[in-house]
């Protein structure tokens, strides 16, 4: 059984998480669900998740099993790569009934993580820790978990970033609607930010070169690895290489649209025709 070395958790499952929490029933404190991801070798990620029914009170937790196995199973068809890493709760922390809703997600998986989410905004901030749940005891006799807390990161792919940044822009009260941007603005936005990183490399190197800034050398091997990265072209290799790529994005453009005015148009062929239909 390999021990958790890393876990990380893509924001989808916090909107859902958080989704769940604001559709849950007025006597319900808090939600829990399943967490789905992939487990290589003790490095957990978190991708997906979804919300398991449960009744609790202050003697006994029941939990709807059968509903679990049911979603596990659809999500299963949608995405096979996803298999159950752990389980979730809204609330302050562990209370007296995690124990039990761990042990049975121990049985569906090895090291299950446990996430907990604040959702009382506290300080205006939701916050966040993992777990894992160590056994403890006497082998033979009488044994409990202790839930240790566990290191993990926010992570996003391209497509999860963009649709961030959209919704970071709608956060304004005064902001009602929100415009999409085209691919073209985004390779305009990406190539904006990319030099600001870039005159930002320069500075601190400048900065260090002439004395103003003290050597950092773990700063300097990764700047190292980042040059090293690179592959070596010329001004001609470079720009050719960006005129290629541009073509190709502005042909999907060119082909999307065709392909939009080709679908509008069917369907206004369809509606004349079943018009005329109507008239005989």
């Amino acid at each position: 059984m390999a021990s958790i070395v890393e876990c990380s958790v893509h924001p989808v499952v916090l909107f859902t998480i958080v989704d769940s929490f604001e559709r849950r029933q007025d006597q319900h404190a808090r939600v829990i669900g399943t967490l789905l991801g992939t487990n290589v070798l003790g490095v957990v990620e978190i991708t997906n998740c979804f919300c398991v029914p449960h009744n609790e009170s202050e003697d006994e937790v029941a939990v709807d099993i059968e509903f679990a196995k049911n979603m596990f199973d659809l999500h299963k068809k949608v995405n096979p790569a996803e298999s159950i890493v752990g389980w979730y709760a809204t609330g302050h922390g562990i209370t007296e009934h995690s124990v039990l809703i761990h042990e049975y997600y121990s049985r569906e998986c090895n090291n299950p993580v446990h996430l907990t989410i604040n959702t009382s905004l506290s300080n205006q901030e939701m916050a966040m820790k993992a777990w894992l749940g160590n056994t403890m005891g006497v082998p033979g006799a009488t044994q409990g978990v202790v839930f240790t807390p566990v290191s993990f990161k926010l992570v996003s792919h391209e497509p999860e970033r963009v649709a961030l940044d959209t919704l970071i822009q709608g956060k304004s009260p005064t902001t009602k609607t929100v415009d999409i941007f085209s691919d073209l603005n985004h390779v305009g936005r990406a190539c904006y930010k990319l030099q600001e990183m870039l005159s930002a490399v320069i500075s601190y190197v400048d900065n260090v070169l002439s004395g103003k800034t003290p050597a950092d050398n773990q700063v300097g091997r990764f700047l190292m690895d980042l040059v090293s990265n690179v592959p070596q072209l010329d001004t001609e290799q470079f720009e050719q290489m960006i005129n290629d790529n541009m073509k190709d994005l502005l042909m999907v453009v060119y082909l999307t649209t065709l392909i939009n005015t080709q679908l509008t148009l069917n369907e206004k062929l369809v509606h004349i025709r079943q018009s005329s239909s109507k008239e005989f």
